[in-house]
C-alpha cells in the first residue's frame, strides 16, 4: 500500500521561526518510528524568513540541522515565494507547525483551503479568531466562560494626539488598576508582552505593544497558578490531564518559556479533582467557542485562595517537541508522541472530508 505524503511545513516570517523548526523536527521524527513508518512518507518544506518556499535537500537539511536559512527578504520576489504544481501535487495532507503570524493566523489555513488540500489543525476562523487576542476574548465572553477583567486598544489610541493617549492610560487605571499586563492582539510565545506596575510603565509598555500590532489587550493581574489543558479532536473533542507552570521569573516571558531550567512543568497538576474536571470542560468550551480543530492548548489561571477558574488563552498551535506542554499533556493521558501526531492527520483528514 502506497504511504500517505504528509508535507510538514515549517519556518516562517515569525519571531518563533526557530522554534518552528525544533517543532516540526519531532513531528517527523515521530512519522519515521514504529508503525507511522509504515503509514506515512515525510516531505519536509521549509518556508524561510523571506516568506521562499524551500522542497527537497534544502528543506531536509534545515530540519536535520535546526539552523535557519540566511535569505534576506530583497532576495525574494512575490513569484519566488510560493510552490509549484508539481511540488504540491507531491503532497496528500499538509502538517502545519509555523507558530505565530503568517503561520497559525488563517493565512496560511486560507491558502490550503483555497488549494482544497487537507491540513491539520484549525481552519481560517478558528486560527484566525484563536491568534488575535481581542477576538478571541470576545468569543470567549459571548460562550459565557469567566476571563480576567480586561482593555482593548487600537494603535490609533496610543500613537494619538496628547488628549487621548492620557485619557485612555486613566481608563485602563480605573478599570483594571496595577499591576496589569499589556499585549500585542496577535503576536505569540510572549514576544511584546510585559508587566506594568505604574502610569509610566503602562505608557511604555503600551508604545512598545503599539509597534508590533495595531491591536493591544491590557489584562488585570492576578495572583495565581497558571494551568494548562490540551485538546483534541474535530467535532467531539477531548480534554488532557492538566499540567501546571511554575517558575520564578516575574511572569512566564519568552525568555522563561524557551530557557531550560527556568520554569517547571507539574504533570499532572496538583489540583482538587473538581477543580481539574472543570478546567477540561471549560477546555473544551474554549475550543468550540473559536470553532477550533484538531489541536489546541487552553491556558487558565486558578486562584487557590478562592477556587476561581479564569480563562486565560486558546493556542491553536503549540509548541510540539518532545517537551512541549501539548504531547506532554497527552502522554501523561495515555497517549504516545507518535500516536497523537497519527491521530492529529487522520483529524485532518475527517475535517477535509
Amino acid at each position: 500500500m502506497a504511504k500517505t505524503r504528509v508535507g510538514v511545513l515549517f519556518g516562517g516570517c515569525s519571531g518563533e521561526h526557530e522554534v518552528s523548526i525544533r517543532s516540526a523536527q519531532a513531528i517527523a521524527g515521530a512519522l519515521a518510528r514504529g508503525t507511522n513508518q509504515e503509514k506515512y512518507a515525510v516531505v519536509p518544506v521549509y518556508i524561510t524568513k523571506a516568506g521562499v518556499w524551500r522542497f527537497g535537500e534544502t528543506a531536509a537539511q534545515t530540519l536535520q540541522t535546526w539552523t535557519a536559512l540566511a535569505v534576506e527578504v530583497n532576495e525574494a520576489t512575490p513569484g519566488d515565494r510560493l510552490p509549484d504544481r508539481q511540488q504540491l501535487a507531491d503532497i496528500d495532507i499538509w502538517f502545519p507547525v509555523l507558530h505565530g503570524p503568517n503561520g497559525e493566523d488563517g493565512t496560511l489555513q486560507g491558502l490550503l483551503s483555497l488549494l482544497q488540500m487537507p491540513f491539520v489543525g484549525s481552519g481560517v476562523l478558528g486560527s484566525a479568531v484563536g491568534m488575535d487576542k481581542v477576538a478571541m476574548k470576545t468569543a470567549f465572553a459571548q460562550a459565557g466562560l469567566p476571563q480576567v477583567k480586561y482593555v482593548a486598544v487600537a494603535r490609533a489610541e496610543v500613537w494619538s494626539n496628547p488628549c487621548v493617549f492620557p485619557k485612555l492610560c486613566d481608563r485602563i487605571e480605573a478599570e483594571l488598576g496595577y499591576p496589569a499586563f499589556v499585549k500585542p492582539a496577535n503576536l505569540g510565545s510572549s514576544v511584546g508582552i510585559a508587566k506594568v506596575r505604574s502610569r509610566q510603565e503602562l505608557e511604555a509598555a503600551l508604545d512598545s505593544a503599539a509597534s508590533y500590532d495595531r491591536r493591544i489587550i491590557v489584562e488585570a493581574g492576578v495572583e495565581a497558578r497558571e494551568v494548562e489543558c490540551a485538546v483534541l479532536g474535530n467535532d467531539v473533542p477531548k480534554a488532557s490531564v492538566i499540567g501546571e507552570i511554575a517558575f520564578e521569573s516575574d511572569f512566564y516571558d519568552y525568555e522563561t518559556k524557551y530557557t531550560t531550567g527556568q520554569a517547571d512543568l507539574m504533570i499532572p497538576a496538583p489540583l482538587p479533582p473538581a477543580v481539574t474536571r472543570q478546567i477540561q470542560e471549560m477546555a473544551v468550551q474554549a475550543f468550540q467557542a473559536v470553532d477550533a480543530a484538531g489541536i489546541s492548548r487552553v491556558d487558565f489561571f486558578y486562584i487557590e485562595s478562592t477556587g476561581d477558574v479564569f480563562l486565560n488563552e486558546i493556542n491553536t498551535l503549540p509548541g510540539f517537541t518532545q517537551t512541549s506542554m501539548y504531547p506532554m499533556l497527552w502522554q501523561a493521558s495515555g497517549i504516545t508522541f507518535e500516536e497523537l501526531v497519527d491521530q492529529l492527520l487522520q483529524f485532518g483528514f475527517e475535517r477535509f472530508q
